[in-house]
């Protein structure tokens, strides 16, 4: 602790030169009282619009603008309840940076912050309000916090709080929340990574030493609300599918009943096999998804059961087998299996998470909760050993102590003397880094086996993890010569049954072995890939080549997984941007091309109503073809060791062709072109426009992508600096281009107010034609995009899963494999012509496809203003409405 009371944590790790800094200041909305809820949240976002010397112009630009100057990755603030986080991982050369810039915001902010600052953030805050509760389901949790607290507690409310709250929050506010909460004293600093402990204690001293304490902060202490007896709420949604909520008040993080009901949600509702997802999803087939966990918390935690309906289900038959599940737990406890199946996937959940040093749940996130809610960063090993000895009686106790009719159904010491240092920083101006560390892309081996599968193998030996995937030449483009839908269908069915195994003992399989297993379409390619700790490689493996090489697709999954999908469908028809991304292929692409079907994958209603098990059965046969699929391994494991093993595995599975898709170039419209989907009763419109892009494997993608950096691919880009920060019409806004084998989609998107809808498609318009004339490309945004994309690197590539991603694009996309390791010269390289001249070829702003999702007896009189054309509206499904 430092003699201004900040507590400092250093946790070495030095496999990446990054590091980690986490701030965690012990102060949340549960901090706040009735009336002026949403307040901790509301000062996060100002933490961001600059302090004094680090000058900003009251919107958040200045600290990201400085994170992608040093390569910066995973930068961000959040706050719940009980604590407020900032964070941000480094190259190990700008640590200096990143002290500075969070020194300077926690010690010279207050005099930076006016009222058109906060009046700012008030409305980006209300417009995150508002696309959070334009979702489906998107105001359960107002009503959850209400009805498992009393009034008046602190968790009684929601983090981002009311709009009336949020309105009434004044600049006397503002700065009482900072003179209170915002002390060194009530923050614990966190440093984890490519640093010593001798060296970090220097800079935070260097850095943190001078700021003043700060006042004692009042605490409650374990405070959990017992409301006795059943208590119902319910609510109306614009959703396809009915949803039951349970919520139950359970002790605090950290202690062994709360260790336990984690355990607990996990036999009730976590995997296929757990209780209630067989019983709901599998058995009565009432049910399209259940999860059942446990929201860790400082005061008290909450123990939810969360169960989604098939369309038309009967939500009280579900409350009556949740009950029916619940009393045999409570009779009998858990079994021994699924006691050992829960504690196998929590400790290779925790393993995974600390292959990252920062961000959520990483190394540093872990050290600051221990420390802020249980006063030692490594309590956590108390949780993993309450784990480790917990005993299927011991669950069973714990279920009956919390798990009673206390139900809501939808149904919160002497102050020691502190000291400020004199301060030796200089704050004119920021630190200048060091010299950036060269970013580490792995080498690449590859071999062949005797069938023609290729094997892509990097070498990772940092933590206990092998990471692999197989990308099989298919994907939705291979939709075309089935029925939309055809791919992602029969992905989803490899795990539902091989000619070996059921679905449950696949699944009790690789729980057991702490393995996770997922598969997936994108445009071009279709995946299934596993992770698994080294210790249970050869274990997994078998499963793993069981399900690519013997799927069952049986008869009786088939039909609940065809339910599902539709249900699926159905959502995404009332989910404004999935609702788009359906209906905007069909109008770029047009018939018989590969792309022209919903980008979601997931097919039309009439399509996978249409599917039989006999269709997943020929795609599998058609597309999984050993020399025409990829197997990519990243982690620990060299192909000397793996090789033998994939030849005994894969030796029966015989080469063979597989049809060449359509990916044919098209064109673009010859201008522009109109499209509205009326979503009455929308609190927002989401304006969606795009038109066809190069290929990824063209000689220009590195200087197209960097250009779209600069217009709408980064936080600080044009277009959500305009509609965001400048505006505040959008939560976020932004561009982006779709990684395709063939023409890639480019597609800019806003979700506005709806009352801006006309307003914000004027705004896009703009930015688009004027990074193309009026306002080209400028050598400090070229700068700025060089070095986010460079110096990010090492934050990006620190994963074995981002390192599996990076290859599957060399595969699909026919890249050379020395493409990421040279991929940081290749930005630097770029001139202010070659982005500039991107966009020229790139971007058409006069030929592009808009669609707009929103309520047209709101929108529609705006958009006929602009003069652009003919308006043609559409129903959800992409037809002509009249």
């Amino acid at each position: 602790m430092l003699k201004n009371g900040l507590t400092l944590i250093v946790h070495e790790d030095h496999k990446s030169p990054v590091v980690a800094v986490d701030l965690w200041f012990h102060v949340g909305s549960g901090n706040e009282k009735p009336g002026k809820t949403g307040f901790a949240h509301l000062f996060e976002h100002l933490m961001f619009t600059g302090s004094e010397h680090m000058k900003g112009e009251g919107d958040q630009r200045a600290f990201y603008e400085a994170m992608e100057r040093i390569g910066g990755g995973d930068a961000n603030g959040t706050t719940n309840p009980d604590r407020t986080d900032f964070y941000e991982t480094v190259p190990t050369n700008a640590l200096d940076v990143a002290l500075w810039i969070e020194s300077d915001r926690v010690g010279h902010l207050l005099s930076t912050i006016d009222q058109t600052r906060l009046d700012q953030q008030r409305g980006v805050v209300q417009n995150e309000k508002r696309q959070n509760e334009n979702q489906p389901y998107g105001k359960v949790w107002e009503l959850i916090m209400k009805g498992t607290a009393p009034a008046g507690h602190p968790y009684s409310w929601t983090t981002i709080g009311s709009m009336e709250d949020l309105n009434a929050a004044s600049l006397e506010d503002v700065h009482e929340w900072f003179k209170t909460y915002y002390g060194a004293a009530n923050v614990v600093l966190v440093l984890a990574g490519d640093i010593e402990a001798p060296k970090a204690l220097k800079k935070v001293e260097q850095y943190f030493g001078e700021l003043p304490s700060g006042p004692p902060v009042a605490r409650y202490q374990a405070w959990i609300p017992r409301m006795h007896g059943t208590r119902r709420a319910s609510i109306a949604d614009r959703s396809p599918q009915g949803r039951v909520y349970e919520a139950w008040s359970v002790p605090p993080y950290g202690e062994p009943d709360a260790v336990r009901m984690e355990m607990i949600g996990d036999v009730l509702g976590t995997g296929k096999s757990s209780r209630l997802y067989k019983r709901l999803v599998y058995d009565d087939q009432l049910a399209t998804s259940v999860s059942a966990w446990t929201w860790q918390r400082e005061l008290s935690g909450l123990f939810c059961i969360q169960v989604t309906a098939r369309p038309g289900g009967d939500l009280a038959r579900i409350e009556k087998a949740i009950g029916e599940e619940l009393a045999r737990f409570l009779s009998g406890g858990p079994t021994e299996a699924e006691l050992e199946r829960s504690k196998a996937q929590r400790i290779a959940s925790f393993v995974r998470s600390t292959e990252r040093v920062g961000g959520f749940g990483g190394k540093a996130d872990i050290l600051a909760m221990n420390e802020t809610f249980r006063g030692s960063p490594d309590f956590y090993q108390t949780v993993l050993t309450d784990q480790r000895e917990a005993r299927a009686r011991d669950l069973q106790s714990t279920a009956r102590r919390w798990l009673t009719d206390d139900v809501f159904i939808l149904e919160v010491q002497p102050y020691p003397k502190y000291e400020s240092a004199q301060s030796t920083v200089d704050r004119s101006r920021l630190p200048s880094p060091d010299a950036p560390p060269e970013p580490r892309f792995p080498a690449l081996q590859r071999s062949c086996l005797p069938n023609g599968l290729k094997i892509i193998l990097a070498e990772r030996h940092s933590v206990p993890l092998v990471n692999l995937s197989l990308q099989a030449d298919a994907g939705s483009a291979a939709d075309q010569f089935g029925a939309p839908g055809t791919a992602r269908l029969a992905m989803e069915m490899l795990d539902e049954g091989t000619t070996h195994r059921t679905a449950l003992q696949i699944s009790d399989e690789l729980e057991a072995l702490g393995a996770n297993l997922s598969t997936g379409s994108d445009l071009d390619a279709s995946s299934i890939s596993l992770s698994t700790l080294t210790s249970t490689l050869d274990r997994a493996l078998e499963v793993f080549a069981d399900m690519i090489l013997n799927p069952a697709f049986p008869e009786a999954d088939f039909e609940r997984l065809q339910k599902l999908a539709l249900a699926r469908i159905q959502r995404e028809k009332t989910e404004p941007v999935n609702l788009a991304l359906r209906v905007l292929p069909g109008l770029l692409y047009g018939n018989g091309h590969a792309y022209a079907n919903p980008m979601t994958g997931s097919g039309t209603e009439q399509s996978v109503a249409g599917l039989t098990r006999a269709d997943l059965l020929k795609f599998h046969e058609t597309w999984f073809k050993p020399n025409h699929a990829t197997l990519l391994i990243v982690g620990d494991t060299s192909l000397k060791e793996i090789t033998p093993k994939l030849e005994k595995l894969f030796a029966a599975w015989k080469p063979g062709k597989v049809p060449a898709k359509n990916i044919a170039t098209v064109g673009r419209p010859p201008k522009t072109a109109l499209y509205l989907i009326d979503r009455p009763g929308s609190l927002q419109s989401l304006v969606f426009a795009g038109h066809v892009a190069p290929p990824n494997a063209n000689p220009d993608q590195i200087a197209i992508e960097t250009m779209n950096t600069i217009l709408g691919g980064a936080f600080t880009a044009r277009i959500n600096m305009n509609l965001r920060e400048g505006k505040h019409w959008s939560y976020g806004a932004g561009s982006f281009i779709w990684p395709a084998r063939g023409q890639s989609p480019f597609i800019v998107y806003a979700p506005v107010q709806s009352d801006k809808t006309r307003e914000a498609m004027v705004e896009v318009d703009k930015e688009l034609h004027g990074i193309l004339s009026s306002q080209p490309p400028t050598a400090a945004e070229l700068d700025k995009a060089q070095k986010s994309e460079t110096l990010s690197l090492p934050v990006s590539w620190e994963t074995d899963d981002a390192i599996v991603d990076c290859i599957a694009q060399i595969v699909r996309f026919g890249l050379p494999d020395d493409y990421f390791s040279t991929y940081a010269g290749k930005v630097r390289g770029l001139s202010l012509a070659d982005v500039t001249g991107a966009g020229q070829r790139v971007l058409h702003p006069d030929q592009l496809v808009w669609v707009i999702v929103g309520d047209r007896a709101k929108v529609e009189r705006g958009i006929r203003e602009l003069d652009w054309g003919d308006i043609h509206f559409l129903d959800a499904d992409g037809q002509p409405v009249k």
